[in-house]
């Protein structure tokens, strides 16, 4: 799914808009017991409760798609019988009206996810009745030709409130607050079955991971069967700055790194209004490389240095290896924050025989914010360029 299709299912969680047909909930503790469960037709929920349950089913499908919303493919024999592609399609066409289903969806989540505190699962059934569009976009309602029903699952955990002091209206007096357990925003959640291309993909789900650096494989591949997960952000940024390091060797220099940098920023601009993530497979970074300035004689190492650190199928997605927001130069006493629009501002020489890294000023500089003098034009040590 792209962030226009999840962006269309979000947009359903409206009073006006909304499709969902019923609702599931089931409270664990800390020891994986079952306190309470719950299940309603989601319509026939007090209008407060349903708004604060709207909350709660955007949040489980935001963040950036690739990042914290992961697309994730089923192995063709999870689709077979007693296969847990087949589980999930048996329990979405009961509409949750399947109690024994239900039940045991409860007890496949509480056995195979890696929490150690209270969460309350929620799960409900949706049947999104998908407007046509017009060739200029327009939604056309009169027009539509398929229907979208899936489940959408969040897991939320449960906190007990601080402990303090509140306000008792009935007594009006000001008195220790009864602490609350209270029902978080989502950590994971999944959405199936996929929407992609606005239409029904038995074969794929959509994973939300409120952290993007942990994915929970082990969950991924105990709940849902899934075995082609891809790296989550961390270590693609991790893996990326490795085979940077071993194509590059001792070439690894300062202006390379910094092309690297501002070339992926370059094509993020470009792509930030695309649908799609930017995705760089092998093919991409060797050109990004060949672009940054990385020497020819460093290039015949490439192939072998991605296969190894990444894997000949493996893409990088943009967003996860680029560092828009920062770009930092460090040594082990030294930390230089620069911002990634000036990196140019930054460059290295070496100055009577020592290898230094030198910035250039204007007339303001700050040191623990007190202003300092900039030494005259013309004052400087011997110089040679590196």
């Amino acid at each position: 799914m792209n962030k226009k299709e999840v962006a269309e299912i979000r947009r359903q969680y409206v009073p006006e808009r909304c499709t969902i047909s019923r609702i599931c909930g089931c409270y664990v503790d800390a020891e994986k017991n079952i306190k309470t469960t719950m299940k309603e037709a989601f319509l026939s929920l007090p209008e407060d409760d349903a708004f604060k349950y709207f909350t709660i089913f955007k949040k489980t499908l935001s963040g950036t798609v690739g990042r914290n919303l992961v697309n994730l493919d089923f192995p063709l024999e999870e689709e077979h019988e007693g296969g847990h592609q087949e589980f999930l399609l048996k329990l979405r066409n009961s509409k949750l009206k399947d109690d024994a289903l239900v039940e045991e969806f409860y007890n496949r989540i509480i056995d195979t996810f890696p929490f150690g505190e209270n969460y309350y699962i929620i799960l409900i059934h949706v049947a999104y009745d998908v407007p046509g569009k017009a060739t200029d976009g327009t939604e056309m309602y009169d027009a539509s030709d398929n229907v979208f029903e899936y489940l959408l699952c969040s897991l939320c955990p449960v906190h007990l409130s601080k402990p303090g002091l509140g306000y008792n209206e009935a007594k009006n007096c000001i008195e220790n607050r009864i602490q609350d357990w209270i029902v978080d925003q989502p950590m994971k959640g999944f959405l199936f079955p996929a929407f992609n291309d606005r239409y029904t993909d038995i074969h794929s789900m959509l994973y939300y991971t409120k952290n993007a650096t942990d994915l929970q494989e082990d969950f991924l591949k105990n709940m849902f069967g899934c075995t082609r997960i891809p790296l989550d952000a961390d270590s693609q940024k991790e893996t990326f700055n490795c085979l940077i390091a071993d194509t590059l060797g001792t070439d690894c220099d300062y202006s390379v790194v910094k092309n690297i940098h501002e070339i992926l920023n370059e094509k993020i601009e470009e792509f930030k209004d695309s649908p799609e993530p930017l995705e760089l497979g092998k093919q991409d970074v060797r050109r990004l490389f060949e672009d940054s300035g990385v020497p020819d004689s460093r290039m015949e190492d490439f192939d072998q240095c991605y296969d190894e650190e990444v894997g000949e199928q493996t893409t990088f997605l943009a967003t996860n290896i680029a560092s828009s927001r920062k770009f930092n130069i460090e040594t082990p006493d030294v930390v230089v924050k620069v911002n990634p629009e000036a990196a140019d501002l930054v460059e290295t020489r070496i100055i009577d025989g020592r290898q230094c890294l030198v910035i250039a000023i204007n007339e303001h500089v700050e040191v623990n914010g007190i202003s300092i003098a900039v030494a005259p034009e013309g004052v400087a040590g011997t110089e040679t360029e590196k």
